[in-house]
């Protein structure tokens, strides 16, 4: 299993399948900072099913002296103008004691080392507005955001309807 190694303190890592549990607690831990706790429907049993069984996802696993402090929960997308894949982070979350470590930027900067490993063309991922925070440390980090795209989502009883017509 590839490791990263950052520095003496922090190291991150793919997840291994006994890390289930943890990668939840990030979950519900990201849920509860986002104020959207009502909405994680998610179980062990799902992640474990979609991480390790399909592979439809990856996660990294940021260890700060040994202890399991955050995550980044990743998959491919394509880029039909580049002609390449990319990575759509859906979720880094870092407990927040651990925050002002340089764990997120560990995180950030480690998922574009692999992107830029694999020839793929892009990173790209998603930020609530009102997230300040998150958005100055991305912008730090030399990401634009996209406010020329919206975003569209369709769930539950409107993805059944929509698939039926």
């Amino acid at each position: 299993m590839k490791t990263f190694v950052i520095n003496e303190d922090t190291v991150l890592r793919f997840a291994e399948r006994k890390d289930v549990p943890i990668i939840f607690d990030f979950i519900r831990g990201l849920a509860e900072y986002e104020h959207l706790s009502d909405q994680v429907e998610a179980s062990e049993d799902v992640l474990e099913k979609y991480i390790f069984d399909e592979q439809k996802v990856e996660v990294l696993i940021c260890e700060y002296k040994t202890k399991p402090v955050g995550f980044a929960l990743y998959f491919h997308n394509f880029s039909t103008f580049l002609g390449r894949p990319g990575i759509y982070i859906e979720d880094i979350f870092v407990y927040p004691e651990y925050r002002g470590k340089g764990i997120g930027k560990a995180i950030l900067k480690t998922i574009a080392s692999i992107v830029v490993d694999r020839n793929y063309g892009r990173l790209e991922w998603a930020c609530l507005d009102w997230n300040e925070p998150s958005i100055e440390f991305y912008k730090k980090q030399g990401a634009i955001p996209m406010d020329e795209w919206t975003t569209y989502r369709v769930t539950g009883d409107n993805l059944i309807k929509l698939a039926k017509n």
